[in-house]
């Protein structure tokens, strides 16, 4: 009998032992792999960083972003190449391009495409009319958010995405104050700490197209901003794309996207991870977000709030699957992209 327990305790050791050994060659290894996703996911995150600095020294978590980062264009929107209603809905040149232009019966101001590749779930929101979009604010900028299901009862919307990031000390998840500024009907409702992911403003013109631009709120109302917020970091300009080095620095999370094609239809994008609330969320990196784009045919997109952040409501209802803390899964945030159906 004590000959069984000493080669059970012998066995657990050993295979302890062999657990030890494995963590530290994944973490230390000559493959980059795995301390490159580490890092910078748990970086990214509010509440997770620590998932690194257990493990890594500053000079070292350091070097991994450096060396996983995207670099924007320099160059802002440029709008006389977006022809809003140029589109036809017979010739198909792709699969993608059908998933687009062929609308769903009985409704011809959007439609939702949602398909799983590679174990993600992606869900876009096609809006074939631009001048339905406007951005909508929480009840009590400043002070604390609403989710955005709230957002869009509230404002008559049909769908809603995510928009602003918001400081979020201690991950309490208020909403209350946006980052960055935030032009509501051609003024700054809004001007708040920078923001920290790149880019710039995100927003609708007065001709109804997406422009992104890193110019100030002043500049931007003056030559015809009309809604817009600031995140980033900016994906696609004028059809071209950021360079992105390794995964680009914010790991892999759920994320939000805003883009326009050069026909002026407009893409929400919302794209699910794992549905882990409390660990690791999965979802997508930049480079992955940046192929979907380009399978769309996207001509301007950017990245907006992502992770626990996340969300796309329908006609009142949830249709993701978000990561927030909340037993819905719902976050309280500053602001929301919605459509409306309205003449």
């Amino acid at each position: 009998m004590k000959t069984r327990i000493k080669t059970w305790v012998i066995l657990i050791f050993i295979i302890l032992d062999i657990g030890a050994i494995s963590c530290l060659i994944l973490a230390y290894g000559p493959n980059k792999k795995f301390k490159n996703f580490l890092v910078t996911t748990a970086m990214a995150t509010m509440n997770h960083k620590y998932l690194a600095k257990t493990i890594y020294s500053e000079k070292t978590i350091n070097q991994v972003l450096k060396e996983n980062t995207i670099i924007e264009l320099d160059e802002s929107t440029n709008t006389n190449a977006i022809k809003i209603g140029t589109y036809e809905t017979k010739n198909y040149e792709s699969k993608y391009e059908e998933e687009i232009l062929k609308k769903d019966e009985n409704n011809s101001l959007y439609k939702i495409i949602k398909h799983k590749e590679n174990g993600k779930t992606f869900y876009i929101t096609v809006i074939y009319d631009p001048s339905k979009i406007s951005l909508a604010l929480s009840s009590n900028p400043g002070v604390i958010g609403d989710t955005i299901k709230t957002i869009a009862k509230d404002n008559n919307a049909i769908i809603a995405i995510n928009a602003s990031g918001f400081e979020d000390y201690g991950g309490n998840g208020s909403g209350a104050r946006a980052t960055g500024a935030v032009i509501k009907n051609g003024k700054l409702v809004w001007n708040g700490k920078p923001n920290k992911w790149g880019g710039g403003l995100i927003g609708f013109n007065k001709e109804h197209k997406l422009v992104l631009t890193k110019e100030s709120p002043t500049i931007a109302i003056k030559t015809g901003m009309v809604d817009a917020v600031t995140f980033g970091p900016f994906l696609i300009v004028n059809g071209k794309e950021a360079t992105v080095l390794g995964n680009g620095g914010t790991g892999v999370h759920p994320r939000t996207i805003i883009a326009q094609r050069q026909d002026g239809i407009v893409l929400f994008i919302v794209i699910d991870g794992n549905g882990n609330k409390t660990g690791y969320r999965g979802g997508v990196n930049y480079k992955e977000m940046i192929e979907l784009l380009n399978n769309y045919k996207a001509y301007n997109a950017a990245n907006l709030d992502g992770g626990a952040s996340s969300i796309l409501v329908e006609n009142n209802e949830i249709i993701n699957n978000p990561v927030g803390y909340s037993n819905t899964g719902e976050r309280r945030h500053p602001n929301a992209w919605i459509v409306k159906n309205e003449e």
